[in-house]
């Protein structure tokens, strides 16, 4: 099911910690970079933290400029991003400032936490969703049931560690400061765990005042039919590559990247790329790449069109090609239609030789685009 994309948020100390033991917050962002949390916060629309936030910090997580407060309900947005928070207890006290400034405020939890929500006035709408809280559930409520598209992610540590782990990160704002804490009782940004292999990619570095920020995205695919953060954005380049396409009436416009499993680009390809008029992307990708290549065994194609499974330019249909390259895991955004081949069905075959074969119909839209002329 579609989420939002997924923004993470921290400022830590050059130790790695997000906090002292002291009574007071450690403040380690700059005034400077406190502004530009809030740009963040304006633009997302639903921010959240964790109940052990709530309990520690009493954030009251609001857009703090009227400039940008007033911009948000000119473009028909509420004045603030719905405020959400997860809690299997519901254990929160009903005072926390959380509840009683801003927007509209969420609580996630289970079945008995929302027992004991709703028994203390907990002033938001309570969701249970069962008897225990899995993250792809809550972020499936918030896209489905709020339309949240944007979701911004201020902590804590716990939640943080959970959501890198789970491969739900779409992006990741760190702020360093200029501090050292040295305590091995203060809190720490990430926990111990099970992270998603690769390394991210450093798309951004800022100094801001006496601080520096620096964005990273994940690049390492999912495994199996799991969709992780990175598979929609190599998905998302895949459909960048077909805009690229010449135009045909007679064929699709596909962008294709084939990526190790370790996050690393190992080819990219589009149709009807160089001088082959024929030419399909997942075949244009896969002929950049030895066919002795190792990675290519646990690699992933990313094509903006499901694979082709018959076509009369070549002998060998890309469904074939991947199969033959050793490739196993297939990420598409749209499934062919029957424009030109009736009955098409590449993720059939490559299902039918054990590949996984995962599909992120929010990307649907985007694949066709180039393709529209031939649709109508």
């Amino acid at each position: 099911m579609p989420h939002p994309y997924v923004l993470l948020s921290a400022a830590v100390s050059l130790d790695g910690y997000l906090d002292d033991t002291g009574p007071e917050r450690l403040l380690l962002s700059s005034p400077a970079d406190f502004d530009r949390v809030d740009a963040v916060r304006a633009w997302a629309d639903a921010i959240l933290v964790g109940a052990g936030t709530i309990r520690a910090d009493n954030p009251r997580l609001l857009v703090n400029s009227p400039e940008r407060r007033a911009a948000r309900t000119a473009a028909g947005k509420p004045e603030y991003p719905l405020k959400v928070t997860v809690s299997g207890s519901g254990d929160l006290d009903p005072a926390a400032a959380f509840w009683h400034t801003g927007g509209e405020k969420a609580l996630f939890t289970t079945e008995r936490g929302a027992e004991l929500a709703r028994g203390r006035g907990i002033a938001a709408d309570v969701v249970p969703l069962g008897a225990e809280l899995r993250w792809p559930a809550v972020l499936e409520h918030l896209y489905g049931r709020y339309g949240v598209r944007r979701l911004m992610v201020e902590g804590g540590g716990s939640v943080h560690t959970q959501l890198l782990r789970a491969g739900l990160v779409d992006e990741l704002h760190l702020v360093l400061a200029p501090l050292l804490v040295g305590d091995p009782a203060a809190p720490r940004l990430f926990g111990p765990g099970d992270y998603q292999r690769g390394r991210l990619r450093l798309v951004e570095t800022r100094r801001i005042e006496d601080v520096v920020l620096m964005r990273y995205e994940p690049t390492a695919p999912g495994t199996g039919s799991h969709a992780s953060a990175a598979d929609r954005h190599w998905l998302a380049l895949a459909c960048e590559l077909a805009a690229r396409c010449p135009p045909s009436r007679t064929a699709f416009s596909v962008g294709a990247v084939v990526v190790a499993a370790d996050g690393t680009e190992l080819a990219r390809g589009h149709s009807r790329e160089g001088d082959d008029p024929v030419a399909h992307a997942e075949e244009a990708a896969l002929a950049k790449v030895g066919p002795a290549d190792p990675r290519l065994a646990t690699a992933t194609v990313y094509s903006s069109l499901e694979p082709c499974a018959r076509r009369a330019s070549r002998p060998a249909p890309c469904a074939r090609l991947i199969l033959d390259a050793g490739v196993r895991r297939v990420v598409t955004a749209w499934r062919e239609p029957d424009t030109f081949v009736a009955g098409a069905d590449g993720s059939g075959v490559l299902a039918a030789a054990g590949a996984d074969v995962v599909v992120l119909p929010e990307y649907e839209a985007r694949a066709k685009e180039p393709n529209r002329h031939l649709l109508d």
